[in-house]
């Protein structure tokens, strides 16, 4: 078949990678260089020359085995990384790190502190209780994370300075999101990252040189079948064919069309859409971030003793800086509030520099301009009970007027869920198994 593939970020163009062989594929990408969230940035400071990642960064041994066996077809090398976590609260002052005892008092203030021992019991608690209660599938399906903590009276401490900072870390979703989350889709995720446990984690990774480096041995074998810039005005279809218009004027007929791009993009390029389209793509909302990677430590906790690879910030003055209209009365500034990220790319890129290369989400207006050395945006999915019955609906599409879709949209919102939703569909049309 002649199969036309809209996007070139992971879902993309693993799509392209296992279908060449059987069919004439052909990559739209509107951007002027593929990968999507896969950005590696060049820097180059007092003479020496860095690769930082800024979109895509990390993935483990456990879930990601899909993704790992490409990078193994590929020889792509990688190297060990960690998942330190910290929390900065502007509010009151807490800073703590949860790599160790040390990092976890790095204010030795909160050894006295009856709020900390609390949400220290809040965490070791809920990290029972959720497992046990997913296990003994004792989770509605429309029970939110706000919902569960409310009816088990978990303290304020422990969801404002320590799960909602882990989850919107995660998500790189807002905090109002996050709370709306259904939580038996973050307690599982939670339960097979190994994030409801102390010891029993998986290894991190991170790409040798940058994620950028699967790129090239990714699409060695078809760049030629790739045009970047190409603006797509619209995607119709017929009995016969689907035809693809784009702002050049062009007018190409295909067998196929697959959509590797997020939900809502998918929806706003087809020309009359069914109605099951509509209500199931219209299902997955999404939020924007601003990025910028930048050497402003002032982003990273005061006490380096707390410094991780993520460290979140619950700050007031971002509130007021941003502008945020609402009202945020809570110890944390919960409502309304934006993911306030910050990745340390010197630990988990392992960078041997004289600077700290930092990327931070949604903090653009604190970080000093002087030290920023680039900036993006990125939309990443929120999930909500509405989404997850969207998920289950794939195969209500699948296939369906000559048109399929694959993203990471379609399951947890990452690298391995955009690879599984690719070979979903190349083993559709091609009817054999590509996944592991």
């Amino acid at each position: 078949m002649k199969i036309a593939i809209i996007g070139s970020g992971i879902s993309g163009l693993t799509a392209a990678y296992y279908l060449k062989k059987n069919h004439e594929i052909f990559v739209y990408e509107s951007s002027s260089v593929v990968g999507g969230h896969t950005a590696t940035i060049d820097v180059e400071l007092e003479g020496q020359k860095y690769a930082v990642d800024t979109g895509f960064i990390v993935y483990n041994d456990w879930t990601y085995p899909n993704f790992i066996r490409l990078l193994k077809q590929l020889n792509v090398e990688t190297q060990t990384t960690s998942m330190s976590f910290s929390v900065v609260n502007d509010m009151n002052g807490l800073e703590y790190a949860g790599s160790n005892l040390s990092t976890l008092f790095a204010q030795r203030k909160n050894l006295f502190k009856p709020s900390f021992w609390r949400l220290l019991k809040d965490i070791i608690r809920f990290n029972r209780q959720s497992l046990k209660d997913l296990e003994t599938g004792n989770i509605p399906e429309d029970l939110s994370l706000q919902q569960y903590l409310d009816n088990n009276n978990y303290s304020e401490a422990f969801t404002t300075n320590y799960l909602i900072p882990m989850g919107a870390a995660i998500w790189s979703a807002g905090v109002d999101s996050m709370l709306d989350f259904p939580l038996l889709f973050f307690v599982r995720f939670f339960k097979n990252h190994g994030l409801l446990s102390v010891t029993n984690r998986p290894q991190w990774r991170v790409i040798k040189g940058g994620s950028r480096q699967y790129l090239v041995p990714l699409t060695n074998s078809f760049l030629h079948c790739i045009k970047t810039n190409s603006k797509i005005t619209s995607i119709a279809r017929n009995a016969d064919a689907v035809t693809i218009s784009t702002a050049e004027g062009d007018k190409t007929q295909y067998d196929a069309v697959i959509f590797a791009t997020h939900s809502d993009q998918a929806l706003e390029l087809l020309d009359q859409p069914t109605a099951c389209e509509q209500e199931i793509l219209k299902a997955i909302p999404y939020q924007n971030n601003e990025v910028v990677l930048h050497t402003d430590i002032s982003r990273l906790p005061k006490s380096r003793r707390a410094w991780a690879c993520w460290n979140y910030r619950l700050s007031a003055d971002a509130e007021n800086v941003a502008d945020d209209k609402k009202n945020a009365k809570t110890e944390g500034a919960r409502q309304g509030e934006m993911t306030r990220l910050t990745y340390n790319m010197n630990l988990l890129q392992s960078i041997d520099s004289p600077y700290t290369f930092c990327v931070s989400l949604n903090q653009t207006e604190l970080i000093d301009p002087t030290k920023i050395l680039g900036q993006f945006n990125y939309s990443h999915p929120v999930f909500t009970v509405e989404g997850i019955k969207a998920q289950m609906r794939w195969s209500e599409l699948a296939g369906k007027n000559r048109t399929w879709f694959c993203g990471s949209y379609w399951a947890n919102g990452f690298h391995e869920d955009g690879v599984a939703s690719a070979l979903r569909i190349a083993e559709a049309i091609d009817g054999k198994q590509y996944s592991q």
